[in-house]
C-alpha cells in the first residue's frame, strides 16, 4: 500500500495536486483544479491508466518496428507520461517536451523525476511559440496534449497550427493529439477539417459512446502523409479495458461532413467539459 502524502501547490496556471494511488506503490494521479492531468507508475513506466494514454500507446507502439529510436516532440507535458513510456518502450529515443506552466513542471520534476537517461529535454515555453521555431522535418512524432484548464487553447485549434505540425514532422512521421468533444462535434469536426487540410491520412479513436453522442469524452485524433495501419490499431484499441472504435477512410469523411478548417482569426477553444466528464480511466 502507498503510504506517500499528497502534494498541492498553487503553479501557474492554476493549483495542482500529486496524489499516491492506494494500491500501486509509486503511482501518483496529476490534478490541476481538480481535473485529472496525467498518471504515473514511476516503477512501471509502460503501464498506461487513462484510457486516451493507452490509445496514444497504441499509436507509438505501430509508429516503427518495435524498439527503433524515434525523434519526438511533445506539446504539453503533464506528469510526462508519454516520455517515460517511450524512454521504455524506444530506448535511446530523443525526446523534447515544451510545457508552458514552468512551476508545474518543477513540480513534476521535483516529485515524480525522470530515469537516468531517459533523453527528454524540458522547455518552459508556449507550444505554438514553440512549434513555429522547431526546424522542419524534425520530428518523427509530433504528440499533442495541451489543455488550458480542461479546455485546448485557441491558438491550437487553428488549421496554421496544423500546417505548423505538418512543417515540423517528416514524411513518415505521425501526429496525435487528444482532443474532447460531444455532439453535434463542431469542434472535434474543425479539427479534422483542419488537418485533411494538411495531412493525406486521418483517423480517430474513440468510444463508441462518444461518437454516437451518447456522452462528451476524449477523441485521438491520428494525421500523418502515408496509410496508418487501421486494422492493426483497431484490434489493439478493441483489446481495452474500454473499447474503442477506429475510425477512417468514407466514415471519418461523413463524420466531418461540411466542417471547414478554421483560420486563427476564427479559432475558439475546445469546449468546457460538463462536470463529472472525466475521471480516472
Amino acid at each position: 500500500m502507498n503510504e506517500a502524502i499528497p502534494v498541492t501547490r498553487d503553479v501557474d496556471h492554476g493549483t495542482a495536486k500529486l496524489m499516491p494511488d492506494v494500491d500501486r506503490a509509486r503511482a501518483w494521479l496529476l490534478t490541476v483544479d481538480g481535473a485529472p492531468q496525467s498518471y504515473v507508475d514511476l516503477d512501471e513506466p509502460t503501464y498506461l491508466e487513462f484510457e486516451y494514454a493507452r490509445r496514444f500507446g497504441h499509436v507509438l507502439d505501430a509508429v516503427a518496428e518495435p524498439g527503433r529510436p524515434l525523434d519526438v516532440l511533445h506539446l504539453g507535458g503533464g506528469a510526462l507520461t508519454l516520455p517515460r513510456y517511450l524512454a521504455a518502450t524506444r530506448p535511446g529515443s530523443r525526446q523534447d517536451v515544451v510545457e508552458a506552466d514552468r512551476a508545474l513542471l518543477g513540480l513534476v520534476v521535483e516529485h515524480l523525476p525522470l530515469p537516468e537517461g531517459a533523453g527528454t529535454a524540458l522547455h518552459t515555453a508556449d507550444a505554438r511559440a514553440w512549434l513555429e521555431t522547431a526546424p522542419a522535418d524534425s520530428a518523427d512524432v509530433l504528440v499533442a496534449d495541451v489543455f488550458g484548464g480542461s479546455r485546448v487553447p485557441a491558438h491550437l485549434t487553428s488549421v496554421e497550427y496544423a500546417r505548423e505540425a505538418g512543417r515540423v514532422l517528416r514524411d513518415g512521421g505521425v501526429y496525435l493529439a487528444n482532443l474532447a468533444d460531444a455532439a453535434p462535434f463542431a469542434f472535434l469536426r474543425s479539427q479534422l477539417a483542419n488537418f485533411a487540410a494538411v495531412f493525406e491520412e486521418l483517423a480517430l479513436i474513440a468510444e463508441p459512446g462518444v461518437l454516437r453522442g451518447r456522452r462528451f469524452g476524449n477523441a485521438v485524433l491520428v494525421a500523418a502523409h502515408h496509410p496508418l495501419d487501421t486494422a492493426a490499431l483497431a484490434r489493439r484499441t478493441a483489446s481495452d479495458a474500454f473499447p474503442a472504435r477506429v475510425e477512417h477512410g468514407p466514415a471519418l469523411r461523413e463524420f466531418i461532413g461540411g466542417a471547414r478548417p478554421v483560420r486563427d482569426a476564427d479559432a475558439v477553444p475546445s469546449p468546457e467539459p460538463p462536470d463529472g466528464a472525466f475521471g480516472i480511466g
